[in-house]
């Protein structure tokens, strides 16, 4: 069934906003104004990226630019956090907006005027550093949201929190951060949050078109360390080890099984995979242990359960069956929960967005792998979050460069969409909303 289509049966069926409000209509006439100025600041994040928990430019001149609207500002969230609150003149619901700003560990290869330079040592490697998943675009799109919404505070009923959040990427092994942080940190009290919206640019999607998915729409993610023990030995005497390597590979084939043979793939997908594996110094010599890294995807809580039973059973299990001893840590440095759209929230804004932009332009997309720490956020308050598209009118899909990637590229004309998209759910809820 055509995805526009199944846009347009819930504009039908859901109750639909009936005309555009004098307040969404000065919204979108104020982001149009200052699409120019949203495009400059991405371009400047994109020139001078920052990897997550070191974003202190990008924080200080989002601080500033709240600061400038009026708003309460809070600095140092999380360590490099921003959060602004703008109290609307009316009395109303209190809704989040969110922004990360963190770049990635890759080096770009475009040839854009603003191609980011900056280069900085991760994992003990000289690396170049680019807002290759669209970070930078986040930012920029919030901060002119902010800049709409504030140009009406008088007339908003109820207030808005603006969170940017740093290290959406991940932290080091050991180290917390991102949303997850923010979250014990108190980012959704004081004034207490009663929903969330965000977005993600999504370069295989056409510009203008937005999609989203209620239920789970990413995947939560555990990534894990199995480390093998075995029994060293000469390489000439195999019979006197118990090779670790070869109980690896044993447990890697193994593990095949549980997305095949165990995972019900006609409710929901699942991912399971051994992405490094460790071991050994030198040909002649049986290493005493090998260590494994890889990564588990799952849409729900009851498959995540049965993933990682599985993989500490069929590792532990096989290794004891070739005498050695399998030790299975899950997680190991990070957990996302699942991307879950609130149902009931999702039904009731749809139609925000379907006015907004069009039934031909708000479509239903399968859930994905990839997974986003929003989640918890909306482990706690009922979330909103869709793709944004940025793929060029007439590109193709399958040949885009992809998130994460030296050559990603998004459509700068995908920006005003995204903030018309979260003003309109802003208003919209707010209107519908009696406090």
């Amino acid at each position: 069934m055509n995805k526009s289509y199944l846009a347009g049966l819930l504009l039908f069926s859901l109750p639909a906003f009936s005309q555009t409000s004098p307040l969404k209509a000065k919204a979108n006439t104020s982001t149009d104004q200052i699409e120019s100025k949203i495009i400059e600041w991405r371009r400047d994040f994109h020139e001078h990226p920052e990897l997550g928990n070191y974003e202190t430019r990008t924080a200080a001149i989002v601080a500033k630019h709240l600061q400038s609207l009026g708003m309460e500002v809070k600095t140092g969230v999380a360590r490099t956090g921003v959060v602004g609150v703008l109290k609307g003149g009316k009395p109303g619901p209190v809704i989040a907006l969110r922004a990360d700003m963190d770049a990635l560990p890759v080096t770009e290869r475009g040839s854009l005027p603003f191609a980011s330079k900056v280069k900085t040592q991760y994992n003990n490697q000289e690396v170049g550093v680019m807002h290759a998943c669209g970070h930078d675009s986040h930012t920029a799109m919030l901060m002119g949201v902010a800049e709409v919404l504030a140009g009406m505070k008088a007339d908003l009923k109820g207030s808005v929190k603006f969170i940017f959040q740093p290290a959406e990427e991940g932290s080091a092994p050991g180290v917390e951060g991102g949303a997850e942080l923010m979250v014990k940190e108190g980012v959704l009290e004081n004034p207490k949050v009663d929903v969330i919206f965000g977005l993600h640019i999504w370069a295989s999607t056409e510009v203008g078109k937005v999609a989203y998915r209620s239920g789970g729409m990413m995947a939560g993610v555990n990534d894990m360390q199995i480390i093998v023990k075995g029994r060293q030995a000469h390489g000439a005497a195999p019979w006197a080890s118990i090779d670790p390597i070869v109980v690896s590979a044993q447990i890697i084939n193994n593990l095949q099984t549980i997305v095949s043979r165990n995972l019900n793939i006609t409710e929901n997908a699942g991912v399971v995979t051994i992405g490094a594996i460790h071991s050994g110094v030198r040909s002649n010599i049986i290493p005493e242990q090998a260590e494994m890294l890889g990564t588990i995807r799952s849409l729900s809580l009851e498959d995540e359960k049965l993933l990682i039973d599985r993989i500490r059973t069929i590792a532990t299990k096989t290794a004891e069956a070739a005498g050695a001893v399998a030790e299975v840590k899950i997680p190991y440095s990070n957990h996302y929960p699942v991307t879950f759209n609130d149902p009931e929230l999702t039904q009731k804004m749809v139609p925000s967005l379907v006015k907004t932009l069009g039934a031909e332009n708000v479509l239903i997309t399968p859930p994905i792998t990839g997974a986003e720490d929003f989640s918890f956020f909306q482990e706690k308050v009922p979330g909103l979050f869709f793709f944004l598209g940025a793929l060029p009118k007439g590109a193709d899909p399958k040949t885009a460069p992809s998130h994460h990637t030296p050559d990603f590229f998004i459509d700068e004309s995908s920006f005003k969409v995204g903030v018309k998209a979260l003003t309109g759910l802003t208003l919209d809820y707010m209107e519908m909303t009696k406090k």
